[in-house]
């Protein structure tokens, strides 16, 4: 991936921009939100979100007839860089910009889109995302959700769980099967849900790091109207899978600004604690930083070969890549930072929130399996 002179006073205008407007009262934002800490500021943070919007800084990679910029990629990869470099706090908004929208802008209906897409890009109403249930998490095909038609309503009865942010989203996107009998991945329709209406129980999971981000949900009877379906029905799981894939895009560079930092910081403090004089430990610590430059690298060349192509397999390794990284780093905090020092807080939820890395957004063993059959060629286990 190579940066052009365009692309470079993109960087500046960015740049420029977040520095003059991470003030005043979005000044104390820095920082605030991410995984395991979502429930930070959240009003604050959507006020933020807001702001954004209203500036033209969301939905960079929509096309222009949406509402979005019609960013590059490597724009949007900038622009995501130099977000997490300025300490910006975590935008509320991210399931519908960076996951919904795009689904609709592909497989959505001209109605669809002028209905859902305006407000995901004003940052007006939040979504969350229907996809696991208690017996199908990994295994997404095993979905058992159900809706059947009822006149001009779909009807819905089924549980969903690790429902990220689903207390604060104002709908959610759904899978569930829709034709009586099906099996796998056959059978399944992609519909939207309002989640505010008597059908829909919201229950908090808390998690050993304190907090409860993640939620069950559960449909009793719970109603959309007939034309909230994306794509045909009985075609859901050719939608879900573009929105996976549209999961692993240019805001992982991003992410790893933020990981970058945390390694810094994490240094400093093996620096201040003495710990950096063992050998061990700067050994490990100089193994965390070269393995953050193999992975920006990767992520970099994945980002370039895939665009338009939707690799799946490379997509894997990356996961694998940044979240066994991730984890890793968190053990090496525990090594580092003992219980009494400053900040241990900080990270204890590192250590203890870094241990999900490998589960979510697809296990390391379901990537593993993508990575054997799809790039090696192996047959299936």
């Amino acid at each position: 991936m190579r940066f052009t002179p365009q692309d470079e006073q993109f960087r500046s205008d960015v740049r420029e921009w977040l520095e003059a407007n991470l003030t005043s009262e979005f000044a104390g934002l820095r920082g605030a939100g991410g995984p395991g800490r979502e429930h930070e500021r959240h009003d604050e943070r959507l006020a933020w979100n807001q702001h954004l919007a209203a500036a033209g800084w969301t939905c960079l990679g929509w096309p222009a007839e949406h509402g979005g910029r019609g960013a590059s990629l490597t724009q949007q990869v900038i622009f995501y860089e130099e977000y997490a470099r300025a300490g910006a706090p975590t935008r509320v908004s991210i399931v519908g910009e960076e996951l919904l929208g795009p689904t609709l802008i592909a497989f959505g209906t001209p109605d669809q889109q002028q209905r859902f897409l305006p407000p995901i890009r004003a940052a007006r109403e939040l979504w969350c995302q229907g996809y696991s249930e208690p017996g199908a998490g990994s295994d997404l095909a095993s979905v058992a959700t159900r809706a059947a038609l009822d006149g001009d309503y779909w009807v819905i009865n089924g549980q969903k769980i690790w429902t990220s942010l689903a207390h604060l989203a104002d709908w959610c996107f759904v899978l569930a099967r829709t034709e009586a009998g099906s099996r796998r991945s056959g059978g399944l329709s992609y519909l939207l849900v309002p989640m505010d209406q008597r059908g829909v129980t919201v229950r908090p999971i808390r998690q050993m790091t304190g907090t409860a981000e993640f939620n069950e949900v559960f449909f009793d009877d719970a109603r959309t109207a007939a034309a909230n379906v994306v794509g045909a029905p009985g075609d859901g799981w050719r939608v879900a899978k573009a929105t996976l894939a549209i999961e692993r895009g240019a805001a992982m560079l991003g992410q790893q600004v933020g990981f970058r930092r945390e390694l810094e910081d994490l240094a400093a403090e093996a620096r201040r604690t003495g710990a950096a004089r063992d050998p061990v430990i700067r050994d490990q610590l100089a193994r965390a930083w070269t393995g953050l430059h193999v992975i920006r690298c990767y992520a970099l060349d994945t980002l370039g070969a895939v665009e338009g192509t939707g690799d799946p397999a490379r997509a894997s390794v990356l996961k694998v890549l940044w979240s066994r990284w991730h984890r890793d780093l968190g053990e090496l905090a525990m090594r580092i930072v003992g219980p009494g020092s400053p900040g241990y807080q900080r990270w204890q939820r590192l250590f203890l929130f870094s241990r999900a890395d490998t589960i979510y957004g697809g296990s390391d063993e379901i990537q593993h399996e993508i990575i054997a059959t799809r790039a090696l060629g192996l047959p299936r286990s």
